[in-house]
């Protein structure tokens, strides 16, 4: 049988209650009782019961996680911040999986709550109304990370990607490229389809380019996906002279069947991803790309969920974190 608090206590010669209040890091233990409760934990084995510990004090310490992709370098920097951050605060993290899929998401939100987590971080996918129904029944603190409700009804931790995409494409605008390619997401998305696009639109306003459909491709964020959808920008009318990629993996797919054409990256072709992810400075030649800070939205939006977990003050739910541009050797 497992060893129990009662037998720590007996050892210990000790109450049950000054066991707990050890176990539980109470400062109103005298050193010497405390040490001597130690020492008999170790000897005996003990491990408390998380469970048990839970239901007295209402609390799990645990994180539930929804990510779209854990095998996605940048959804893995993104874990990265959030499991050191929880990590400093005593915090347990639940992984799931939820492949951008809707149902299953909202699945992976009711399981987490009747596993009485503390709270939850939802990254990276798009905040439906069905969605947004189940967050405001949520028994606990709910923190968006690397997307948003359009509403801002809920605490989002972000970059202004419309802004990064303005940015990158105002760049190759401004060094006289008129027709510039888009590789996006669906625009249902609201991170890397609709803002991105949205960016790339306002640039070409800003720049007095006209707008032309058949220089945009809507891929599904994938390495195979970007070289694929190239050739539909190839036989545009209008063959780009720049690519501007929504992900940095559909920029190296772009780069890659550029290649395959013989179409030189950058002298023929410039191209700028977006992310910055370990994959920019993989590729030959080294990518250009947009720097949004993904260990460090993994790492804010945790700090703010401890924040609503432990009833501290909340300067601002909606964070905007900066970004910028690593110029490299896919532009010139």
């Amino acid at each position: 049988m497992s060893t129990t608090i009662y037998d720590v206590a007996e050892e210990a010669s000790v109450s049950m209650a000054t066991v707990s209040r050890v176990v539980n890091g109470n400062p109103n233990v005298k050193p010497a009782t405390r040490k001597k409760v130690l020492d008999a934990i170790e000897r005996l084995e003990y491990r408390p019961n998380a469970v048990a510990r839970g239901l007295a004090s209402k609390k799990t310490t645990t994180v539930g996680v929804i990510i779209p992709d854990i095998s996605s370098i940048f959804f893995s920097e993104l874990a990265r911040g959030i499991e050191d951050i929880a990590t400093m605060y005593n915090y347990n993290i639940i992984l799931c999986n939820s492949d951008k899929n809707k149902d299953k998401e909202i699945h992976l939100l009711n399981t987490l709550l009747e596993k009485q987590v503390d709270g939850i971080l939802f990254l990276g996918g798009e905040i439906t109304e069905e969605h947004a129904e189940h967050l405001r029944r949520s028994s606990v603190p709910v923190v968006l990370a690397a997307t948003f409700h359009e509403e801002g009804e809920f605490p989002a931790i972000n970059i202004d990607y419309a802004q990064a995409a303005f940015d990158a494409v105002d760049h190759l605008l401004k060094k006289d490229h008129k027709h510039v390619g888009m590789l996006t997401g669906t625009l249902e998305d609201p991170v890397n389809g609709y803002q991105k696009f949205k960016g790339y639109k306002e640039a070409l306003e800003n720049n007095n380019v006209a707008f032309d459909e058949s220089l945009v491709a809507v891929c599904d964020y994938t390495y195979d996906s970007a070289i694929e959808s190239l050739e539909g920008l190839l036989q545009s009318n209008n063959k780009p002279t720049a690519i501007f990629s929504a992900t940095d993996e559909m920029a190296l797919g772009a780069i890659h069947g550029l290649q395959d054409r013989g179409i030189r990256v950058p002298e023929d072709v410039e191209v700028i991803g977006f992310d910055n992810t370990r994959l920019a400075t993989m590729v030959r030649p080294t990518l250009t790309t947009v720097v949004q800070p993904m260990y460090d939205i993994g790492a804010v939006s945790m700090r703010l969920l401890t924040k609503y977990m432990d009833n501290e003050d909340i300067d601002e739910q909606n964070v905007v974190l900066p970004h910028r541009i690593a110029y490299r050797n896919t532009t010139k």
